[in-house]
């Protein structure tokens, strides 16, 4: 085999079905058909003469050769992808590039009305997309390029580049006027205090579990809500608690109706990041919108 009769986009493909373990998953995130990507991994396959990957329970699996064979593409391909990148200058007063995140929904709330006023001012042209994903999907998401970049508390992520955007800690948000705030409390008598209280939580944060579990409350759990944003009209409507972080509780509790208790428990303490795959590292917009990121949240 020579390097002319290997077009580019069939090791895309191959990269693409190696790290998702499957065809139709690696066709969705580069955006062909399962017939389309089926047919490519065909056609490499007599070009290699090697099977390349093996049916599985949920997928494929990668012959003795894929695995010799995945290192080497992805490499070149990271080496392709940065210079091409450099050679292309993003101007962020024309652009019309849509950047994809991945972002919680108490992430969306927290971060994009700030970008969005930042955009219009300086690149009213370009777009922004959330896009949720589960966790252990982010870091393929963003080597495959299917999402930009990732913002949370994601230390599944660990094989990406990543920014520390600022320092937080979860509370106990509570409804203005609650009987609980009407005696004030520390040490022991307030951890007491509060396990006579009864907690709404949410399904997809999984850190207010595990502080709930640590104050020993869980039994005492009334609600699981799936949108974390749900929760201010749901403390305010009633006397459950819920764990939220202090900056997302400052600015609840800024526009009236709330009490915010700091709960004598270790482990609330947690850092928010930026995740970008190192491959787009040398890609102009993505450096732009990573500055313009820190430089509105950085130490926040």
């Amino acid at each position: 085999m020579h390097l002319k009769d290997v077009d580019l986009n069939l090791l895309r493909l191959f990269d693409a079905v190696y790290r998702a373990r499957s065809v139709s998953r690696a066709a969705e995130r580069l955006g062909l058909t399962q017939p389309a990507a089926s047919q490519g991994l065909t056609r490499l396959r007599t070009l290699i003469r090697d099977p390349l990957f093996m049916r599985a329970p949920g997928g494929v699996k990668p012959t003795p050769k894929s695995d010799r064979l995945a290192p080497l593409v992805a490499a070149a391909l990271t080496m392709l992808e940065g210079a091409l990148g450099e050679s292309v200058e993003f101007d962020p007063a024309t652009s019309q590039r849509t950047f994809r995140l991945h972002l919680s929904d108490i992430g969306e709330g927290r971060f994009l009305p700030h970008l969005m006023v930042a955009l219009r001012e300086r690149a009213p042209g370009v777009r922004l997309a959330s896009q949720p994903l589960p966790p252990d999907e982010i870091a393929d998401a963003l080597d495959s390029g299917r999402i930009d970049f990732a913002i949370g508390i994601l230390p599944q992520v660990r094989d990406a580049q990543r920014m520390e955007l600022f320092r937080d800690r979860y509370v106990v948000l509570l409804r203005e006027g609650h009987p609980f705030t009407r005696k004030r409390r520390t040490g022991a008598a307030l951890l007491q205090a509060l396990r006579e209280l009864e907690f709404v939580n949410v399904r997809t944060h999984a850190d207010t579990l595990r502080i709930l579990q640590r104050l020993r409350v869980e039994d005492r759990l009334r609600l699981t809500a799936e949108h974390f944003m749900a929760l201010p009209s749901i403390v305010r409507a009633t006397d459950l608690a819920v764990l939220i972080p202090m900056d997302t509780a400052r600015g609840f509790a800024k526009a009236g109706g709330f009490a915010i208790v700091e709960p004598p428990v270790t482990g609330r303490d947690f850092t928010v990041s930026l995740y970008w795959s190192r491959r787009f590292e040398g890609d102009t917009g993505n450096g732009w919108l990573r500055d313009l990121i820190r430089e509105l949240f950085s130490g926040a």
